[in-house]
């Protein structure tokens, strides 16, 4: 028997729910408009996740801009190396124009040898972070620390693995929802003021929402689903065409804009369009499969002897103030956000991606991967964890067909903060070993 009164409370319940949720986004927006003058297409994507945005948002204004050992110009920079790595065009922009604002020289995004050699001495540190990070040694620690004039103390080398762990991860993010593939300027709010659109539509799936504002699900759907046949080598061969298109593309704008131009915005869009390979040495080195055969080279790294909740966490907030709050945070909400994906399914998402990159859990059952994830889920998720500049080709697309926009987002958001962890993971276990030898 239903009840009148109840239904309606329940649905005004409900009403309320969706609400407050409006108004969260609403309010992350606005303060986003007021420290930026814009709404970043990453923030966009992961409205759908109040919840975790903030968390998000919070961590990464502090690391790039609040108090902390390295200066405003150097934590950009770094972003630019880290984005780089996995040429992605999204950050790379984004992080040039940023580095200029807060007083960087322009001189220095002439490439990766115009910058400081403090700054070029992560160049190594931040290529085994991106692609293989279980090769992460002590003495990658020992050479930033005893370099001379230029040596780095642990607090700044600290904040910079931070900003290299955070932007890896948050590649990993922009290729699987396809935001990479939209290099139109940012929605920008003349005098601090909002954009013509309600910012809580992106939560909403409103039809309304302006095309720059659109959920994931329009460029998704224009990809062909990962072909069960077609093996991971394939997606080497689309790398190359893929490469060749983004350089027409930059060299078409490039003919369009002149290095006359003095007005400081137009300024900022030619550095911001410089060829991300320019910040790169070492082209070749990239991801390669973790083994385990080999033991004397490759060693498992088992969370049982170093974990995230015993060791690094308290490692990280003794060199960097807070941040390992505002890391748990995230990882926390990640994990704990309202989702029709199982627990169960969360937690193999998760230990897949570490089992990847070299993380083993002694107390979980890896069977429970392939009864889980599917094949074409897992090649999806293996590629946007480990070699994310490869998703930007059709072959490496997933079909989203089950899932709602929301879900897919959440995927890719449980990727990132793996991810995240695992060279985080990595680089403070070396930190650990130096400061013990």
């Amino acid at each position: 028997m239903e009840y009148p009164l109840r239904t309606q409370c329940q649905r005004v319940q409900k009403q309320m729910i969706v609400n407050s949720e409006k108004e969260r986004v609403s309010l992350l927006f606005m303060k986003t408009l007021v420290s930026r003058g814009s709404v970043d297409a990453v923030s966009q994507q992961m409205a759908s996740h109040p919840q975790y945005l903030e968390s998000f948002l919070r961590a990464q204004h502090y690391i790039l801009h609040m108090d902390g050992p390295l200066p405003l110009p150097y934590r950009h920079y770094i972003a630019i190396m880290a984005a780089a790595r996995h040429h992605c065009n999204y950050l790379v922009y984004l992080h040039s124009a940023q580095f200029l604002r807060v007083g960087g020289d322009p001189l220095w995004l002439q490439g990766l040898e115009a910058a400081p050699p403090r700054l070029r001495l992560l160049d190594n540190i931040n290529k085994v972070l991106a692609h293989q990070p279980w090769l992460t040694a002590c003495s990658h620690i020992q050479t930033l620390r005893k370099s001379g004039e230029q040596c780095w103390s642990l607090a700044e080398l600290v904040q910079a693995v931070v900003i290299l762990a955070h932007c890896h991860s948050l590649c990993s993010f922009v290729f699987g929802c396809d935001t990479n593939s939209d290099l139109g300027p940012l929605s920008k709010s003349p005098n601090g003021t909002p954009p013509n659109f309600c910012p809580f539509d992106a939560a909403n799936g409103n039809a309304n929402v302006p095309q720059s504002l659109a959920t994931p699900s329009e460029h998704i759907t224009r990809r062909r689903s990962l072909d069960s046949s077609c093996d991971m080598v394939c997606l080497k061969e689309r790398i190359q065409k893929s490469q060749e298109e983004r350089e027409k593309r930059e060299e078409r704008f490039l003919q369009t804009h002149t290095l006359q131009q003095t007005d400081v915005e137009e300024e900022e869009e030619i550095f911001c369009f410089a060829d991300p390979s320019r910040f790169i040495t070492d082209p070749d080195f990239c991801y390669q499969e973790f083994t385990r055969r080999d033991e004397d080279h490759f060693q498992v790294f088992r969370v049982q002897d170093y974990s995230w909740e015993d060791h690094g966490f308290s490692l990280i907030n003794r060199l960097y103030s807070d941040i390992g709050h505002l890391l748990d945070d995230r990882f926390r909400s990640v994990t704990t956000l309202p989702s029709l994906h199982s627990p169960d399914l969360k937690r193999a998402i998760w230990n897949y991606i570490h089992c990847v990159l070299g993380i083993r859990y002694d107390d979980y059952d890896y069977g429970e991967v392939n009864q889980l994830l599917e094949r074409d889920l897992k090649l999806y998720i293996k590629a946007v964890a480990c070699f994310p500049d490869a998703t930007k080709t059709p072959v490496c697309s997933l079909s989203w067909a089950p899932f709602k926009t929301t879900e897919r987002i959440h995927v890719n958001l449980l990727i990132m903060e793996a991810r995240l962890q695992a060279e985080l993971l990595y680089a403070l276990r070396a930190i650990t070993q130096y400061m013990i030898a």
